[in-house]
């Protein structure tokens, strides 16, 4: 595929970057601004989060790709040409460039609950290698490469405050509670243990904006390719598979100005929290339950695992508890989760429970412990939140989907030997006071020996 020859939107001023370039903000973020009336203004230059891989391929196709909706009656396919420029991870030049740019108004995040490298108390943890390597190069030479997400970040600012190139947004998309402060506390702590003048300017200089994101963005497969290649006649090798439904709420502010996503279906609001927990608890949560249970009941799919009753019961079990934590009416629950069961079973939208499982250390905290929490604050102790705790426990130990964790050297051995004390452990890491609740603990002991029966059988 090639602009020149007449494929796709003419290349547009890049005045949007964004990093973790993949299926998700293919889907969304890059979505929603080739729809935004002024497209034409805007244009992404997108780095890749680690390999190079996607950015060599993307290159080839001059950045264009074509998204595939999948809907239960069919596919529909378009060409997206918001991508002005495609990058690998280890182009560092022209990262720190863009970023001193003075036409640069936003910064994108998708880099996984894991790219922001947390401790247990949700702030930088400096002490993990990669991070403290980062911080060692930047102290040295600001302008040194480095790999970690918030260590790029605190680099491009740099670059950007060397060129006195005026204020800028960042917007992070990860499926985190309060995203926006969270990446700006790790930002901070990272600067302050840098230059403590940088940290300062960012203080003046970034705004960061608070985001709830959705839409689910199973791999392309192989036939995937080939049918895009046959309909519309486009070489294209890097398709994205996703579903009709869409969501982007922001809260914040844009001081550079921003694309028309209004426009295109995003919703700006000065309250994002309510969103943020419908999505986390519910779809989120119920990913989480479904990755776990379903796949040690023997499914791959989220399509699969709902179509089995005892699934389906459990994932009806989880929502009834985290519903009632929400603070809508009853009746726009009662739509969003009819809405959600419909879209958990479109099973020509692959959602492998796999993909799904990985990083639930990073995950677990916000999709299930404040509704877990909230419960037993009240002296509840509800099946359907201890369920998906057990079920995680269980995948630690090795059953169902393998494990995929950026903290599963940590993880993995406080779920290993005896049950009862790895369940104690595991709650301990994850909080404290739950790890001393006995009633909680043995609840979850007796579920951790249902599933490993259910899989006996």
């Amino acid at each position: 595929m090639s602009r020149s020859r007449g494929t796709g939107r003419p290349k547009t001023p890049v005045r949007l970057v964004h990093l973790g370039l993949g299926n998700f903000f293919r889907a969304h973020q890059a979505w929603y601004t080739d729809r935004a009336p002024d497209a034409g203004d805007w244009g992404y230059a997108a780095f890749t989060g680690r390999r190079p891989d996607l950015a060599a391929a993307l290159g080839t196709q001059d950045g264009l790709y074509t998204l595939v909706t999948r809907a239960a009656a069919g596919d529909r396919m378009e060409l997206i040409s918001s991508l002005s420029q495609v990058h690998a991870a280890a182009e560092h030049e022209a990262w720190l460039r863009y970023f001193a740019a003075p036409e640069l108004a936003a910064v994108t995040l998708t880099v996984t609950e894991a790219g922001y490298f947390r401790g247990q108390d949700g702030g930088l943890d400096a002490s993990r290698p990669q991070v403290a390597a980062d911080i060692a190069a930047l102290r040295a030479d600001l302008a040194a490469p480095v790999r970690t997400a918030p260590a790029k970040l605190v680099a491009g600012l740099n670059a950007r405050r060397r060129a006195d190139a005026g204020q800028v947004a960042l917007i992070p998309c990860d499926n985190l509670a309060g995203n926006g402060p969270l990446a700006e506390l790790v930002l901070r702590q990272l600067a302050e243990l840098v230059d403590a003048s940088l940290a300062r300017w960012l203080a003046d200089r970034v705004t960061v904006v608070t985001t709830m994101v959705d839409r689910i963005t199973p791999r392309a497969t192989t036939a995937d390719v080939e049918a895009v290649i046959e309909r519309t006649g486009l070489d294209d090798r890097c398709p994205v598979i996703t579903e009709p439904f869409c969501d982007w709420v922001l809260a914040g502010s844009f001081p550079a100005g921003r694309p028309r996503w209004g426009e295109a279906g995003a919703t700006f609001t000065d309250d994002i929290v309510p969103f943020e927990e419908r999505k986390l608890w519910l779809l989120n949560g119920g990913h989480s339950l479904l990755a776990y249970a379903g796949s040690i009941l023997g499914h791959t799919t989220v399509a699969q695992a709902v179509a089995d009753q005892t699934c389906l019961d459990w994932l009806a079990q989880w929502w009834e508890v985290a519903s009632a934590q929400l603070r809508q009416p009853e009746a726009e629950i009662a739509a969003y989760r009819a809405a959600l069961l419909d879209r958990f079973e479109n099973a020509r939208i692959s959602h492998r429970l796999g993909q799904i499982a990985a990083d639930g250390s990073q995950k677990i905290g916000v999709r299930v412990l404040p509704v877990l929490r909230a419960e037993r604050r009240a002296g509840r102790l509800p099946a359907g939140a201890t369920r998906v705790i057990a079920a995680w426990i269980c995948h630690l130990r090795g059953l169902g989907a393998p494990v995929d964790d950026a903290r599963a050297d940590l993880v993995v051995p406080l779920a290993d030997g005896d049950l009862g004390e790895a369940v104690r452990r595991v709650l301990g890491w994850l909080d404290s006071e739950l790890g001393a609740d006995r009633d909680l603990t043995a609840a979850i002991i007796d579920q951790c020996e249902q599933l490993i029966s259910a899989v006996r059988l």
